[in-house]
């Protein structure tokens, strides 16, 4: 990679944990309605994925989407509206934090029921094969999903079909609050897509240029006609699985230790090792995020809210 896009995956990394950490604030004041579950510590995850696609490949994500929607490419300001529910937000103030999307940009959303998503993407998928277009779709979900039907009936088919798919498994360690050693017979992810006798792999999720790396390479075996393969991502939410959760499930202490090893400060480290930037220039990066989220929230809360005769707008289709 050259310096500029070394750079840009910090940018994009700095410009979600300020859109969460606003978010979150927003939230306790009441001025975010309903669930809010937040990236922060996940960076890297969509970040170096989504630096790997090309235009054509289909993102499509569960319900801690934010993130995803910033790497896509979803200006911050109407990501910050969506979630105020204003009309100019990224689904028109109707979706929320949950339902993040842009079909334009191939990002085909975010979805809130477990799992449910999955299917979806095998549709995509076989649909860009039906057709013979150059596509890869690339479909995030964490590891409580698949103890979930919808997993094993999507991953069967798309092995079975042979589609250009990517699963893309967000193992942040808590299904809610419960480890995967506790609600799945196999708790190492990876081994349930080799039952599916599909190609699976394993990478730091904390760490966003070997995540960038094998996702390259994964997409680009897909788009040669290799069929689904399943990469899992061992990483880390710093936050609850939602603004109420209690976090009773794990301890201070186990925070903090992933915390002094999040994926920025990695990555700061890395920078600032291979000479690519100092710290003057990250700081300025930082700065320069910090201010757009600024900007976002001030366009969020200037913009008006969706009008009543709206409800029932795009809904149908009219033919």
């Amino acid at each position: 990679m050259e310096q500029k896009e070394y750079l840009e995956l910090y940018h994009q990394m700095v410009l979600i944990r300020h859109l969460e950490e606003n978010a979150s604030d927003l939230y306790q004041k009441g001025e975010i309605g309903g669930f809010l579950h937040l990236y922060i510590g996940e960076e890297a995850v969509s970040t170096g994925v989504i630096a790997a696609r090309k235009p054509q490949d289909r993102i499509i994500t569960a319900y801690r989407d934010h993130g995803v929607a910033i790497n896509c490419g979803i200006p911050a300001k109407q990501i910050m509206a969506e979630l105020l529910g204003k009309v100019t937000g990224a689904s028109k103030g109707r979706g929320g934090s949950m339902h993040m999307a842009d079909v334009s940009k191939n990002y085909w959303g975010g979805h809130a029921i477990v799992g449910a998503h999955l299917p979806i993407a095998a549709g995509l998928a076989l649909a860009d094969k039906y057709e013979k277009k150059d596509a890869v779709t690339i479909c995030f979900f964490g590891e409580g999903a698949t103890n979930i039907g919808f997993f094993h009936e999507a991953v069967n088919l798309a092995k079975v079909w042979n589609l250009p798919v990517l699963w893309v498994c967000e193992n942040n360690q808590y299904g809610m609050g419960t480890t995967p050693e506790r609600a799945s017979a196999v708790s190492e992810i990876c081994q349930k897509a080799c039952g599916y006798n599909m190609p699976a792999f394993e990478v730091d999720g904390m760490d966003v240029l070997a995540v960038h790396q094998i996702a390259s390479k994964l997409i680009e075996e897909i788009r040669a006609g290799s069929g689904p393969q399943f990469l899992e991502a061992h990483t880390y939410r710093f936050r609850g699985h939602s603004m109420g959760d209690p976090e009773r499930y794990r301890t201070p202490e186990e925070v903090k230790k992933y915390v002094a090893h999040g994926p920025i400060d990695n990555y700061i480290k890395v920078l600032i090792q291979k000479n690519i930037a100092n710290q003057n220039e990250l700081d300025q990066i930082d700065r320069t995020a910090e201010t757009e989220i600024e900007e976002a929230i001030k366009f969020a809360e200037a913009s008006p809210e969706p009008a009543d005769e709206d409800l029932f707008k795009d809904i149908y289709i009219e033919e």
